[in-house]
């Protein structure tokens, strides 16, 4: 007896597994690109060089303000790809 795809439990059949993996793949490649943007926009618009703030100085505040732009980023590349 030949199992379907509902049967073995997968959300797709695997004949349909390429466009939704290509799919996947290209959203994630925009994701990264946003988000690198997204940090050069904020180390160039700082007066003061961030990689030093972060290590050397070891500035929380500075590094919980970009962990929170790139969360605030991840939720709006999330809620445009979930549509």
């Amino acid at each position: 007896m030949l199992l379907d795809s509902t049967v073995m439990g997968l959300a797709i059949p695997l004949e349909g597994l390429l466009p939704v993996v290509v799919t996947t793949l290209v959203f994630v490649i925009l994701g990264l690109i946003v988000f690198a943007l997204a940090f050069l926009v904020i180390a160039k618009a700082t007066p003061f060089s961030v990689r030093k703030e972060i290590e050397e100085d070891q500035n929380v505040a500075l590094a919980i303000v970009i962990a929170s732009v790139i969360l605030g980023s991840a939720l709006i590349i999330a809620a445009a790809v979930h549509g």
